[in-house]
């Protein structure tokens, strides 16, 4: 951390993760691409009398659920978070006994959260699908995505909390093989559910979510293998076990911001779905297949940033500024480059990209190419943002990254979407995104010039060090 050159060690540290996020990525992606292609005799026509084919409506459906799924995401990471660091403190202090009662009160805490989205699953997901304007096919369809997605969901805490479990005890290349089996489950799995091959019973929407739900449960079985067979620093018991109300408000005073922070996700879903829903049914097949394939230039910067964390905050306390400068300089690099191959993509070929979601009718193409390359400007200042946002947190200053989550998704992103919904319709609520993204710009280079002066410009480098 203090020694390898920060542009190698940058890249040695971020690639694995950069490559666990495109595993998520491609779990985002694969039911939605398989799904447009569910067919049916029943016609649908929109308002505008276009017909509406039943690939249209399962991937808008599967839309409406992705709030929940957000939400679910939101309470395993960052329970998983604070588990991390409290089990990672633990082993430097050679405490044994927190080590092992914190990841047997992280299986405990996931499978009390399981129960609540049990209730969520049974009782509330018809409301939850109707909640955003939803009717017709696309309230089924999300409806039975959803009540399978919710009952299920113990399975992708499971694996969540295993996988922290190999991270926090520097097992990160183990940590891997759960999420690359589960995914490589889940794209075998999706045809043969979604439409009856080998003798499967052909289920449709409900098949994608099955799908889902069986590769999280291989990698939940490898990572408890894994954790038994190859993590020593930890031995599992639940004999005499009783919740220690000192340990879960250490695992959620760490955890429970970035819970927060990854929720403010789902409810600019919801409201983004609501939003275009009102103003053009089809349309919500559209910000489904974009959030789909942003998330494959996302996730991996995302990938990037966690790993920019530690050398820049190990750093930081080692009083190198040089180095933590260096860490941010090249975060920015490797983003940039990234995020650029994704706004030419939107720009020139948004129609290929659209075409990977056959859906059997004209409305991803006649919606998707113009709000393809309205979205895809914001991609020339996102990137900055996101690794900003890391930067804050090494040194210490989360709450910055918290206020530029905030203000992007809530404070500007849906109003913006519905005042230019009201003017102009589908085709300026688009341009909400680069809005937003504006907005985060300008807070992300306040805040860093405040950290400049306060923070950064006060480390010493090397020299002055030896020096002193």
């Amino acid at each position: 951390m203090g020694v390898m050159p920060v542009n190698r060690l940058l890249v040695s540290m971020a690639w694995p993760m950069m490559l666990s996020m495109l595993v998520q990525a491609l779990y985002n992606v694969v039911d939605s691409v398989f799904v447009s292609r569910i067919t049916t005799d029943e016609q649908v026509f929109n308002e505008a009398g276009e017909f509406v084919s039943a690939g249209t409506d399962a991937i808008s459906a599967l839309g409406l659920a992705f709030p929940v799924q957000i939400l679910i995401i939101a309470l395993g990471v960052g329970t998983g978070v604070g588990v991390n660091a409290v089990l990672s403190r633990a082993l430097g202090a050679k405490d044994q006994k927190t080590v092992n009662s914190t990841a047997v009160h992280a299986i405990f805490l996931m499978a009390v959260t399981y129960l609540i989205n049990l209730v969520i699953g049974v009782f509330f997901s018809r409301a939850i699908i109707s909640g955003q304007g939803a009717d017709g096919r696309k309230l089924e369809y999300g409806t039975t995505y959803l009540t399978i997605v919710c009952c299920c969901s113990l399975a992708v805490y499971m694996e969540v909390i295993f996988e922290r479990l190999l991270q926090s005890t520097g097992r990160t290349l183990l940590s891997m093989i759960p999420q690359l089996a589960g995914a490589v489950i889940n794209c075998i799995m999706d045809p043969i559910l979604i439409y009856g091959l080998f003798g499967a019973p052909k289920m449709g929407v409900a098949g994608a979510a099955a799908a889902t739900v069986f590769g999280q449960t291989v990698a939940t079985i490898i990572g408890i293998w894994l954790n038994l067979k190859k993590n020593p620093d930890i031995q599992f018991s639940f004999r005499g076990f009783r919740p220690n109300g000192r340990i879960i408000r250490q695992i959620y005073s760490v955890g429970l911001p970035a819970i927060i922070m990854q929720a403010v996700g789902a409810v600019m879903n919801f409201g983004m779905n609501a939003i275009i829903l009102s103003l053009n049914s089809g349309a919500v097949a559209v910000f489904t297949v974009y959030y789909k394939l942003q998330s494959f230039f996302f996730m991996p910067i995302i990938g990037l940033g966690n790993a920019m964390v530690p050398i820049a905050a190990y750093n930081y306390g080692a009083r190198r500024r040089r180095r933590v400068i260096a860490s941010f300089r090249y975060s920015l690099i490797y983003a940039f480059f990234i995020m650029f191959i994704g706004f030419l993509l939107f720009e020139l070929i948004p129609d290929t990209l659209l075409n990977l979601f056959k859906t059997g009718d004209d409305t991803l193409i006649l919606y998707g190419v113009p709000a393809l390359r309205k979205i895809g400007v914001h991609y020339l200042l996102a990137w900055f943002c996101i690794i900003a946002s890391n930067f804050f947190q090494a040194l210490g200053n989360g709450v910055y990254s918290m206020i530029v989550s905030l203000a992007r998704q809530m404070a500007v992103l849906l109003p913006a979407a519905y005042i230019l919904g009201k003017i102009g319709g589908i085709s300026l609520v688009w341009w909400c995104f680069p809005m937003a993204e504006l907005v985060s710009l300008l807070f992300c280079v306040f805040f860093l010039f405040r950290i400049n002066n306060r923070v950064i410009r006060k480390i010493p480098d090397e020299g002055e060090v030896a020096a002193a």
